[in-house]
């Protein structure tokens, strides 16, 4: 059995590192466990991949953005050479490759006089001790902070695996270029951030492109010269709560669409057909030698076009309030979008699922620790069932922007005062 430890950190993205900082500044001894290498999820975008967000929004507690384009959107690698380099600025104690296969906890071990749940004298100090098995060994720990990222497994709906059946099909994860796609039209299932993304990128490259559409909401890239992120940031958005939003669902809810390739610039349902993109319905299966979709596209088009004018609207009476000139607020192409005919499966060369993702903590064995959504049930990232286990990185634990670069060092830092306190 290997050397016990006070903390286990599990997972080294941004949540994990910035967990580790914290950590380190409060003097709490810890370890990260990393399945692959530091910042390695990113590693999984495809080759063009850029922050949807300004690289200013980067802002890990001693990690935040120092380069020479704030205002920029940093690409696939140069995300992941940041976290690297963030982690090397303290002396990050990762175990890279060192996947962590399942944690449980052991409440006879803690009642242990010199183990790792009690004092030294036999007294329980409130929490049990956590088993983690690992690829290289069992480890003991007296807390856990699970930061394995906002999302981990790929929602795969069943009309997927139907047409699986009769053309390739991928998940977004593992697309990579449109020199590596093959030949033929290709259907992406979803059309949210990345579903949209990779479309736009197929389309310019000269691909034929058909896109089930989703119902995600729309924004402008720009409002005024200045880049809607800082706009959203100044409204109060990324500070909403789960308890602002009519329903827990929009958890699973698309995020707003944006890109940042090519310097950041309108991405939406409109633009993507004005580029030629075919848009369909979501697809409910194969209907003989076609792919079978609803007729769902105006709704789907309209979630977006009304969340572009309701951000617009905001922006406007934002600089009211402020007593600030309303700048000229963009508004969307009115021209009617029709709905393709589906795809033969003949014509299909290849199928992108870009459905979303979901989370997975069934790899620890602690019953009751999610929600029936599967998302941690927490307060401020403590476990509301299981004192010593905490998380950070997770969608809407405090705030919308929780899991992302631009919020999850105020929630490392909630998560550590906690720990540091016990």
């Amino acid at each position: 059995m290997r050397a016990d430890v006070d903390v286990l950190v599990i997972g080294a993205g941004q949540a994990g590192l910035a967990v580790s900082h914290e950590l380190d500044r409060a003097a709490v001894e810890h370890v990260v466990l990393e399945r692959d290498r530091v910042g390695a999820t990113w590693a999984d975008r495809w080759d063009s991949f850029r922050l949807v967000t300004p690289n200013h929004t980067i802002r890990l507690p001693g990690g935040e953005y120092s380069g020479t384009e704030p205002d920029g959107y940093l690409g696939r690698d140069e995300i992941g050479d940041h976290l690297r380099a963030y982690a090397d600025s303290f002396a990050a104690p990762v175990e890279e490759g060192t996947a962590v296969e399942s944690l449980r906890r052991d409440a006879d071990s803690a009642d242990s006089p010199g183990s790792a749940g009690s004092d030294g004298s036999g007294e329980r100090d409130g929490s049990d001790v956590f088993i983690a098995e690992t690829s290289t060994g069992r480890l003991r720990a007296r807390r856990v902070v699970v930061c394995t990222g906002a999302y981990q497994r790929e929602h795969r709906p069943a009309v997927i695996d139907e047409i699986a059946r009769e053309v390739p099909v991928i998940g977004a994860t593992e697309y990579r270029s449109p020199a590596a796609t093959p030949g033929g039209t290709v259907l992406i299932v979803g059309g949210g951030q990345s579903g949209c993304q990779i479309a736009s990128e197929l389309v310019h490259a000269g691909r034929e492109v058909v896109v089930a559409a989703s119902r995600a909401p729309a924004m402008p890239r720009r409002v005024d010269g200045r880049d809607i992120a800082d706009w959203l940031i100044d409204l109060g958005f990324f500070d909403q709560t789960l308890a602002d939003m009519p329903s827990p669902a929009v958890r699973f809810a698309s995020n707003p669409l944006a890109t940042g390739a090519g310097g950041g610039h309108d991405l939406n349902l409109r633009t993507l057909a004005a580029d030629g993109v075919r848009l369909i319905g979501h697809v409910t299966g194969v209907d003989g030698t076609r792919v079978a979709a609803a007729d769902d596209l105006a709704e789907s088009v309209a979630v977006g076009d009304g969340a572009f004018a309701e951000i617009c609207s905001a922006i406007g009476r934002l600089c009211a309030a402020r007593g600030l000139p309303v700048p000229g607020l963009p508004e969307l192409p009115a021209t009617e979008l029709t709905t393709a005919d589906p795809p033969d499966l003949a014509d299909l060369g290849l199928v992108v699922n870009a459905c979303g993702f979901r989370p997975a903590y069934d790899w620890i064995a602690i019953p009751g620790i999610v929600d029936d959504m599967g998302f941690p049930v927490q307060e401020n990232g403590a476990s509301a069932s299981v004192p010593g286990l905490f998380f950070a990185g997770v969608p809407w634990m405090r705030t919308r922007k929780s899991p992302l670069l631009l919020g999850v060092g105020e929630d490392a830092e909630i998560v550590v005062r906690q720990l540091a306190a016990r």
